[in-house]
């Protein structure tokens, strides 16, 4: 079978590349044959044993010879046989030398000294939830953050060989970007002009990605999605922050509020000057203006007084 090579991208699992002259080890297809064919070499292996056999039983001992050389034929061929599933790959190695990786499902033949070193690898979508960390936002804030990672490996030679352990390398590696990332925003943003974790979940979501994806591009890791799912202050400010949120949330209504009550006076002045349905001179209308304002921004039902008299 010919040594075919393909361009790792991250929708080819598998991540098969061509060969390279950078010092990263970049996967390859692996040369195997059909399953089928160990089966039948291991049946002439055991034919040529059962042939010596015979041999010895009529004293031909020209045939006895096929005893060793059928029982090397069985046990070479038997160990090479290797049943990959979908979504997984093998990375074949042979005396400490990356030999290619088979990732195309089925029944395969490679050379059996492969067998103790190999390595099978999945290519499934795996997704964890990183611990709750806590740390210090843009403001010095302490905050608790966690995060759902999604990824798979796309690169198996460099999953096996650029790392010690690519299962561990991505959750030491994805706890520091969300860490990283917990120091870079504010929790909040009370003046409404940056980006803040709580307000920007997209934003900082795109973040993290990005960092998380750059640090796993050693190991042949494609990042799929990451997300905070975990974000809270930490418990020895949570109150005294809780109380900050209300009263910039009630600074916030105040002043819609008072906006809108404006608005709804400037209205009422220019209604009445068009309609001319009194002629109110400054005082008069500065005195309107406080009585609506008192009325339009009052929390509780105010009771009007009637003045029978002229106009202050």
């Amino acid at each position: 079978m010919a040594d075919m090579t393909e361009t790792s991208s991250p929708s080819d699992p598998g991540g098969l590349t061509e060969d390279s002259s950078t010092p990263v080890v970049t996967a390859r297809r692996a040369r195997t044959k059909p399953g089928l064919m160990g089966v039948l070499i291991a049946l002439v292996g055991l034919v040529l044993v059962a042939a010596g056999i015979v041999g010895v039983a009529a004293v031909a001992w020209p045939l006895v010879f096929l005893v060793p050389v059928g029982a090397l034929t069985f046990v070479f061929s038997w160990p090479g046989q290797y049943l990959v599933q979908p979504n997984e790959a093998l990375v074949l190695i042979l005396f400490g030398r990356y030999k290619g990786t088979v990732a195309t499902p089925g029944w395969h033949l490679a050379n059996p000294f492969t067998r103790m070193e190999s390595r099978k690898i999945s290519l499934r979508v795996h997704n964890f939830t990183t611990s709750v960390s806590k740390v210090n936002d843009a403001e010095g804030n302490p905050i608790e953050i966690s995060a759902v990672v999604v990824w798979r490996v796309v690169d198996t030679a460099a999953a096996v060989f650029e790392v010690d352990d690519f299962e561990d390398f991505v959750h030491v590696q994805s706890e520091t970007a969300i860490r990283h990332l917990g120091t870079q925003y504010p929790y909040d943003d009370f003046e409404g002009d940056r980006v803040s974790l709580r307000s920007d979940p997209d934003t900082v979501a795109a973040t993290l990605h990005a960092e998380v994806q750059d640090r796993l591009d050693r190991a042949g890791v494609e990042v799929i999605e990451t997300r905070l799912n975990h974000l809270a202050y930490a418990t020895e400010i949570a109150e005294a922050m809780l109380r900050r949120q209300q009263a910039a949330a009630v600074v916030a209504a105040r002043r819609t509020i008072v906006e809108g009550a404006v608005g709804m006076v400037e209205d009422a002045l220019e209604l009445l000057t068009q309609r001319s349905v009194v002629d109110l001179d400054e005082q008069a209308k500065a005195s309107m203006v406080a009585n609506l304002l008192v009325v339009l921004t009052s929390e509780q039902q105010t009771t009007p007084i009637v003045n029978t008299g002229s106009l202050p």
